[in-house]
C-alpha cells in the first residue's frame, strides 16, 4: 500500500485536501492551510475575480508553489454550467485537474448522479483530470470510475452539514471495489470523522466548513491534519474485530495458581 496519495500523474504525501471558502478573513485562511500541511487546495472558480482584477483575491495570500490547485464547479447545476465553469479553469492555467461539483437539490446541495456522470465523461474526453464529487452510491463509483475518473469523491453526509459519516456501509462498498483513489468529501464536522473515513480505508480527506467554521481554525486544521494521518495508520496496522463477548488480554497460560 503506497504511502503517497496518487491522483492522475500527480503525487502527493498529504491525505488532507482543504477547501479555501468561508474563511473571516484571509490571514486566518492562511494560517489554517499551513497547519493543515495540505498539499491540495480546492476552490470554486466563481469565487475568483476574473472580471475584477483589483478586488480581493485569496490565491495572492498563499504560495502557489508549494500547493497544487484543485479548481471546483460549485454552483453548477446543470452539466452545461459545470464543463463551461471548467473550460474556464483549464483556459485560466491553474490546473489542468477539476473537481466536478453539478447540484441536483437546492436545499440539500446533494449531486445529481446523472449530471455529474455525464460532466465526468465529457471532461474526461477533453482531456481533464476528473475528481467527480458524488454521492454515497456504490454503482455511481463505480460507473465514475469506468467512466475515466482519476479520482471518487463520496460524501460522508450533506455538505456543510457536519453530520459526519451517515452510512459507513455504503462507503465501505466504494473504498473495496475501488481502482482509483476514494477522497471523503463533504459532511465531515470533526477530527473523528476523518479518522474513521481513513480507518475505512479511504485514501483521503477533503474538507472546508469544520475547519473555516471552528473557533480556532488553525488549531482545528491540526487536529485533522492528525486526525487523518492516525486513521491511515489505523487502517493500515489492521484493527481487531468488534466481538459480541469479552476476552482477556492476559493470556491465561503460565498464570500462577
Amino acid at each position: 500500500m503506497s504511502e503517497t496519495l496518487k491522483i492522475g500523474p500527480y503525487e502527493f504525501k498529504s491525505r488532507l485536501l482543504l477547501g479555501t471558502g468561508k474563511f473571516s478573513a484571509m490571514d486566518v485562511q492562511e494560517q489554517a492551510v499551513k497547519a493543515s500541511a495540505a498539499e491540495i487546495l480546492t476552490f470554486a472558480i466563481r469565487r475568483l475575480p476574473i472580471d475584477n482584477p483589483d478586488a480581493p483575491n485569496f490565491l495572492e495570500s498563499l504560495d502557489l508553489k508549494k500547493f497544487t490547485l484543485l479548481p471546483n464547479t460549485a454552483g453548477a447545476y446543470t452539466v452545461e454550467e459545470a464543463v463551461r465553469i471548467a473550460r474556464l479553469a483549464k483556459a485560466s492555467g491553474l490546473c489542468d485537474m477539476i473537481k466536478v461539483e453539478v447540484i441536483g437539490d437546492p436545499r440539500t446541495l446533494l449531486p445529481d448522479p446523472v449530471g455529474t456522470l455525464e460532466a465526468t465523461k465529457i471532461l474526461v474526453e477533453e482531456g481533464f483530470i476528473v475528481l467527480p464529487y458524488t454521492s454515497d452510491d456504490p454503482i455511481l463509483a463505480r460507473k465514475l470510475q469506468e467512466a475515466g475518473a482519476a479520482a471518487v469523491m463520496p460524501g460522508a453526509s450533506p455538505i456543510g452539514s457536519g453530520q459526519g459519516i451517515v452510512n459507513p456501509g455504503n462507503l465501505r462498498f466504494i473504498i473495496e471495489e475501488a481502482k482509483v483513489p476514494i477522497i471523503v468529501d463533504a459532511g465531515i464536522g470533526g477530527p473523528a470523522d476523518a479518522a474513521l473515513a481513513m480507518e475505512l480505508g479511504a485514501d483521503g480527506v477533503l474538507l472546508n466548513t469544520a475547519v473555516a467554521g471552528a473557533q480556532n481554525p488553525a488549531l482545528m486544521a491540526e487536529a485533522f491534519k492528525l486526525a487523518v494521518e492516525a486513521g491511515r495508520k489505523g487502517f493500515l496496522a489492521g484493527r481487531i474485530p468488534k466481538k459480541r463477548y469479552a476476552s482477556a488480554s492476559s493470556p491465561e497460560v503460565g498464570m500462577i495458581e
